[in-house]
């Protein structure tokens, strides 16, 4: 039940999709102040692609939307030429002199790095020592100069994700290890250890933007209402059936428009107080510490590694926004994240959005009961609302007709479980309280 704004719809990677379901399809980024140039995501290294092409248009760092071409090989200067073209017919180009480039982050000048807060990046990872460098060394490559960068070892079955910690980074990067399973656990552990003013979560298979942090922070600055900062979810790759069924289902994105949500503006939509997935994903969020500290940081009953398998994040979104504070989305902050590349992880990861959906829905009950009686009137408007969207959605793909019809039974499938996998799941905890 995760919104997205009609932009993110008319941009997103639907379109190279519905051509060819399964041909592979690169990923790269132009910017408009280099467009004879091409990027591999997470701008590492040049690009010089064949095929289809998705392309992330950006100008001076910002992202505008995405546009697509065929490029051959050899071929790059004529495919940039295409997708530039394509980005000034189908996406909306400033001139130079309406462009937003004095909105960025200046990071030059000492006394300008004294003033800025100290970021504390929570990285929680399980045994995969091997995906885990990408990651660090993306963030390791920010331009903000106040960062720490804290690994969460969750339940490790060997030392190999410490040993890559150590021997790789030294001192700048911090390592924790917390000894029982749960990604909401894990993020309790690195928030507990952090000493910034403002705490960021990154997945441990991301590649981040070297503007990221930066990006975060000028959220943040801008109002200090504001008690989360979300970004903009980009795929890494788009080479197989699944990881193309995921962008026609749905994606992670949420548009290129930076908005905010807040009670004091009282929303139209009186679902918002609920569909908190529309504000953006857990793996690319940011808080002020002190106020996810004092709502009590993440339901370790929720989220991966537990009976409710996922919905942490929506939880604690939730908790944010009908406390009274701000959400805002700022696309500024970009993250590149690998889909599952097998049909079976695709299924089984859409069945899992939809146990940590329903799980939240009773966590939040569990923590604020008044809400049930809202929650309780709205949501059968709520369920027909994400049935019809993901119709209409089957609709505009008729060579997934069939997968994304699949893909949405199963999700919802995983809504009617979820309550039961949360109150599993409390249940469970308490045993695991009672052992400490």
């Amino acid at each position: 039940m995760n919104g997205s704004d009609r932009r993110t719809a008319a941009a997103c990677p639907c379109p190279v999709a519905r051509d060819s379901l399964y041909t592979p399809v690169r990923v790269v980024e132009l910017d408009l102040d280099e467009p004879g140039a091409l990027r591999s995501p997470g701008g590492l290294g040049p690009a010089d692609p064949d095929g289809r092409v998705l392309a992330l248009v950006r100008l001076h760092g910002h992202p505008l939307g995405l546009v697509t071409a065929t490029g051959t090989a050899g071929g790059s200067a004529a495919l940039c030429r295409a997708l530039v073209d394509a980005a000034h017919r189908e996406l909306h180009v400033p001139s130079l002199s309406t462009a937003t480039a004095g909105s960025l982050p200046d990071r030059t000048g000492r006394a300008r790095a004294a003033a800025e807060p100290l970021v504390s990046v929570i990285v929680c990872t399980r045994n995969r020592p091997g995906l885990l460098p990408r990651s660090l060394d993306s963030l390791l490559r920010t331009g903000h100069p106040r960062v720490e960068v804290i690994v969460v070892d969750n339940a490790p079955s060997d030392d190999a994700t410490e040993q890559v910690v150590r021997s790789r980074y030294g001192g700048r990067v911090r390592y924790l290890r917390e000894p029982v399973p749960g990604l909401a656990r894990a993020r309790n552990t690195g928030l507990a250890a952090a000493r910034g003013e403002l705490c960021a979560f990154a997945d441990d298979d991301l590649v981040v933007d070297s503007g990221w942090v930066s990006a975060m922070v000028a959220a943040f600055r801008s109002d200090d209402r504001i008690g989360c900062v979300t970004g903009l979810v980009m795929p890494a790759e788009l080479d197989t059936e699944a990881q193309i069924a995921l962008e026609e289902y749905g994606g992670y994105a949420r548009g290129f428009t930076a908005r905010s949500w807040s009670l004091r503006e009282h929303p139209e939509d009186p679902l918002v107080r609920f569909s908190v997935g529309r504000f953006g994903s857990g793996a690319n969020m940011a808080f002020r510490t002190d106020l996810l500290r004092r709502i009590g940081g993440f339901d370790t009953a929720t989220g991966a590694g537990t009976a409710a398998r996922g919905g942490e994040e929506l939880l604690v979104f939730f908790r944010v926004f009908n406390g009274g504070h701000t959400v805002a989305y700022q696309p500024d902050a970009i993250v590149w994240h690998p889909h599952p590349r097998s049909m079976e992880a695709l299924t089984r990861q859409v069945f899992n959005y939809g146990v940590g959906f329903g799980a939240y829905l009773a966590a939040a009950v569990s923590h604020q009961p008044r809400v049930l009686g809202g929650l309780v009137r709205l949501l059968p408007w709520g369920v027909w609302r994400w049935l019809a969207a993901r119709r209409q959605r089957a609709q505009t793909a008729p060579v997934a007709r069939d997968s994304l019809a699949g893909l949405g039974r199963l999700e919802f499938g995983g809504l009617l479980y979820g309550p039961f996998s949360y109150l599993l799941s409390v249940w469970h905890q308490r045993g695991v309280r009672t052992g400490e």
